[in-house]
């Protein structure tokens, strides 16, 4: 369900790259950094004319309509960026996709979104070719990114402005596919005013980009989470956006002081192993930390702290409802509360038939506000929108101040002998032991006891006696939670598995609930 807010209305003229990109030209500013990578760097002027370059290749050369929609296929990079705002400038709708999605997955997406023409970085063309020889309708494909590429060497014949399509309110400007951990991804739709809306809901109201701000991430632009933090609300706010293709720990921690960064966009797990190589040393011109993507350990919390002297900033979101609808920052943060309804979002907890709950509750989230679940030609947009609400799968609480508390995806919540626990519970205590990395805790099927707790535990270095650790973690947990909570079983993995976006892929432990390596 959404709430249309005042001045979005239907049939009002609006188009997302206009207000996010040239108008920044059109008042004077055209000469601040927009856009910067390790290779290159584009003003905003700069940024419009590559776009309004890829524009008329677009709809000279491979007629693209208003609607049609367009697949993008690249790492982070100042070329993608002015893709996407070419694809809006056309009034076409933006089908951006992970870099590290296979052939067999690009086909879903090409099949699943029928997209007329595919943009693509030329380190990445090999899958997508395969994807477009196995997809059901053919598929032109520009690469670009070397010496020679097509998409390079058409640009140097459009040197015109291009005039930006004159979309409404409900015009479609992107699809976002979810992660798939469930089964087929499934394609949400969002318009140009959910673009806008989400700069209004969180870049205004907690991020507060200003001219002089330097935005930098790990998530890629295809995960909307970093499409938001790392091109929607920098660009918004007149601030520069550092899009480079990926980073290591390492990397990640050289460049939030090489480029004089002053709002982060990452999750959980780069914080947390990012924070001992700050520790003592100035945390360079930082002045916000975002955390999403999966649950924010307090441990983390505490780590970040101690090391930068900032308090990390946690949103919750979906790709459903494009971005965020619940967050805190600054003096409103509250040590293991997500934080409150963004402006224009409501909040309510639900049983499993979609009836609300008392305050103090546990039971699924549901959300209404500017933007909200459109699947495209889905049968589950049904399980996802129940009386009016968005369902989006989390279990929560709400407190009387109307603050969230997260528990788990309902998916994830632990019932054993009749007992639900949260995962993420155990998880902070067993990151508190100063042994271990990183955990993830899941339940694994039980005859007895329906489930019993699961521990999945990435060491700081091998243990002599693994048998021995184990019992002391299982210990360490005893020692703080209630005896039915501590995990019966602990399994040492050299990493987690997780996307390309850092995010914890719990249905790969549930898969092979015994793997020990």
């Amino acid at each position: 369900m959404i709430d249309i807010p005042p001045g979005y209305e239907d049939g009002r003229p609006l188009n997302c790259a206009y207000e996010l990109l040239d108008r920044h030209v059109d008042a004077g500013k055209g000469h601040r950094v927009a856009v910067v990578s390790d290779d290159e760097c584009l003003t905003y002027a700069a940024l419009r004319e590559r776009a309004d370059r890829i524009a008329h290749v677009l709809t000279r050369e491979f007629g693209i309509s208003p609607g049609n929609r367009v697949l993008l296929r690249g790492y982070n990079s100042p070329m993608l960026a002015a893709a996407w705002f070419a694809v809006q400038k056309c009034g076409a709708v933006a089908v951006t996709t992970m870099p590290l999605l296979r052939s067999v997955e690009l086909s879903t997406i090409i099949d699943i979104a029928r997209p007329s023409v595919a943009l693509c970085e030329s380190s990445l063309s090999d899958d997508l070719h395969q994807a477009i020889h196995h997809a059901r309708s053919a598929l032109p494909l520009l690469d670009y990114g070397t010496d020679g590429s097509t998409l390079e060497t058409r640009l140097a014949y459009h040197d015109a402005p291009f005039d930006h399509h004159p979309t409404t309110t409900e015009a479609v400007s992107l699809i976002g596919f979810t992660s798939g951990t469930t089964g087929q991804p499934k394609a949400t739709i969002h318009f140009h005013r959910d673009v806008m809306a989400i700069c209004r809901a969180v870049a205004d109201t907690l991020v507060r980009p200003v001219p002089g701000d330097v935005f930098i991430g790990t998530a890629p632009l295809a995960f909307t989470f970093g499409l938001g933090g790392l091109l929607l609300f920098p660009l918004h706010g007149g601030a520069t956006a550092v899009l480079n293709r990926r980073y290591s720990v390492e990397s990640f921690a050289d460049a939030l002081v090489r480029y004089h960064a002053t709002v982060c966009f990452t999750v959980p797990t780069f914080y947390r192993r990012v924070a001992p190589m700050l520790a003592g040393e100035p945390a360079g011109d930082l002045r916000l930390c975002v955390s999403s993507g999966e649950a924010l350990p307090l441990p983390v919390r505490e780590q970040w702290r101690e090391s930068t002297g900032i308090e990390l900033t946690e949103l919750l979101g979906s790709t459903e409802m494009l971005h965020a609808f619940v967050g805190a920052t600054g003096a409103d943060i509250r040590p293991g509360l997500v934080g409150r309804a963004l402006p224009g979002y409501r909040l309510a907890v639900v049983d499993g038939s979609g009836h609300p709950l008392p305050t103090g509750s546990t039971g699924l989230l549901a959300v209404r506000g500017p933007t909200g679940c459109r699947y495209l030609d889905d049968p589950r947009q049904a399980d996802y929108v129940r009386n009016g609400w968005n369902v989006t799968g989390d279990t929560c609480e709400i407190d009387d101040d109307g603050y969230v508390r997260y528990h788990a995806r309902a998916d994830d919540l632990i019932v054993s002998a009749g007992y639900n626990i949260s995962g993420i519970e155990v998880e902070n205590v067993l990151l508190e032991h100063p042994d271990v990395l990183e955990c993830a805790v899941i339940g694994t099927p039980d005859e007895a006891r329906g489930q019993v707790v699961s521990a999945y535990v990435v060491a700081k270095r091998p243990p002599a006696d693994e048998l021995n650790f184990a019992d002391l973690l299982k210990q360490h947990v005893r020692d703080r939670l209630a005896p039915y909570k501590y995990p019966r079983a602990i399994h040492l993995l050299p990493a987690l598995p997780r996307n390309e976006s850092g995010k914890l892929q719990r249905f790969r432990l549930r898969e092979n609930p015994s793997a020990n390596s």
